[in-house]
């Protein structure tokens, strides 16, 4: 009978483990056992409290109070406070990981059991930029109030099932050996050998590890967006029935499962089809379709040659623009593609030396557009400039329920009539396993191990 291998994960102890400053991926996979934040984000990007009970935004939504959850304490024993919380979020706001989601919150105040996030734009969904982990520095490995206690030291590291934890949930594992990893081959090999359980991974991305033999894969959606930029300052891309042709002429399924390999989901708005805030029946409207587009080909007139610009360090993404380009030579264009080195594609795009551009960008996960859309945003290469789109982006932010619902329905049909990109997928990433006694789990983007204690290991 076959030896059973135990359920190891892997570490880089050199890297270090601070969950809001390191900046090793293996080893923020790990923090999802032992940190928590105010909220947790689940499959479908919803936030659900954690180490809050309620956030409450003021009238004019420009401030949120959240409400601390009482009861919690840190692995030492010693109480949740929201001096922690505010100092967490605090050195969050400078952190290259977490900085992004702070562009808009302008003051963190500590109160008697409730934490107040003051903001310069309105922001109806700021729960779900708020699944930040929250620590207690200690001046080594800060503490989290998680199911699990990291603890080791040199090379020999655990995690241990904690006594007391708030949640009370029973855990499938008591203690979680931790293998030591110092390069990327040590963990392929260790992947391989069936010394550690599971590894997180993008399958699709620039670096991505060369795993070997056979395994499980369970996907989990992302808020990574492949797109075409265009280019709306100069050239063919300028007038908006152009650009409504090449919306219907991108065959988003077939670069989603031939080029991805099924580890992207097609969509054609700016918002995971994984969100209930996703749009299918406008999305629907702008489905690939050589007769539509030819049809809207007819009426917009002639179109010049197309330049088409995209990076050459990711096989992938050069895979997809050359499937792009020849669908849009199909149609009849004339496409120029211009697969460049990483710094001279960058070059292209500040300069405007494209009318078409494939590009991809991690949006925040209440799918903000504002560097993509406003004028002077940090991601507008194509120059776009659209008083209506931005104002419907204003009124998107700042909605919550419903009323984001049917705000983000309008805002999408304004790019659809005016169209500063057109959406191609949004990635999966992956969690590889090579032990078949795994099941039931529900990773998410933030937190590999999301209902860890669902998790049936046997």
């Amino acid at each position: 009978m076959e030896e059973q291998a135990e359920f190891a994960l892997a570490c880089y102890p050199e890297a270090g483990f601070h969950p809001i400053t390191g900046g090793n991926r293996t080893n923020l996979t790990l923090a999802g056992l032992v940190y928590e934040g105010l909220y947790t984000l689940d499959q479908q990007f919803q936030p659900e409290p954690q180490l809050c009970t309620a956030g409450t935004p003021a009238a004019d939504g420009l401030s949120w109070t959240f409400t601390l959850r009482t009861g919690v304490t840190f692995s030492d024993g010693s109480p949740l406070t929201s001096a922690e919380v505010k100092s967490s979020l605090d050195l969050a706001r400078t952190s290259s990981l977490y900085s992004a989601r702070f562009a808009d919150i302008t003051g963190i105040t500590a109160g008697e059991g409730t934490v107040t996030v003051t903001l310069s734009r309105a922001n109806g969904n700021l729960p779900a930029l708020l699944d930040i982990p929250i620590v207690k520095e200690t001046g080594g490995v800060p503490l989290g109030t998680g199911p699990y206690v990291l603890s080791g030291s040199g090379e020999a590291w655990s995690l241990t099932a904690r006594q007391g934890w708030w949640q009370g949930e029973e855990l499938p594992l008591q203690t979680i050996p931790l293998r030591s990893i110092q390069e990327t081959d040590d963990l392929i090999h260790a992947f391989d050998t069936r010394d550690i359980a599971l590894v997180s991974t993008d399958l699709t991305g620039t670096n991505a590890l060369g795993f070997s033999g056979s395994f499980d894969t369970v996907d989990y959606p992302t808020s990574i967006m492949l797109y075409v930029g265009f280019n709306v300052q100069s050239g063919p891309c300028r007038t908006a029935a152009v650009r409504q042709v090449l919306l219907r002429a991108f065959d988003r399924t077939s670069v989603s499962t031939a080029i991805y390999s099924s580890h992207a989901q097609p969509a054609a708005l700016p918002i995971s089809p994984a969100s209930s805030y996703y749009q299918e029946e406008l999305a629907q409207d702008l489905e690939f379709s050589t007769q539509q587009a030819t049809e809207l080909l007819a009426e917009a007139g002639k179109v010049g040659s197309l330049t088409f610009v995209a990076p050459s360090d990711n096989a992938t993404r050069a895979s997809a623009a050359e499937k792009l380009a020849g669908g849009l030579t199909d149609l009849g264009l004339q496409v120029d593609l211009q697969l460049l080195p990483w710094d001279d594609y960058v070059a292209a795009l500040e300069k405007g030396d494209f009318d078409l551009y494939l590009g991809e960008v991690k949006l925040t996960a209440d799918f903000d557009l504002t560097a993509l859309i406003t004028a002077g945003g940090s991601l507008n290469y194509g120059g776009y400039a659209d008083a209506e789109a931005a104002q419907l982006l204003q009124q998107y932010r700042a909605a919550s329920g419903q009323g984001r619902d049917l705000s983000a329905k309008r805002l999408c049909e304004r790019l659809m009539e005016e169209p500063p990109f057109g959406v191609i997928c949004f990635k999966n990433w992956s969690v590889l396993t090579q032990w078949s006694r795994i099941s039931n789990l529900t990773p998410t983007q933030q937190n590999v191990f999301y209902g860890f204690a669902q998790w049936d290991i046997a």
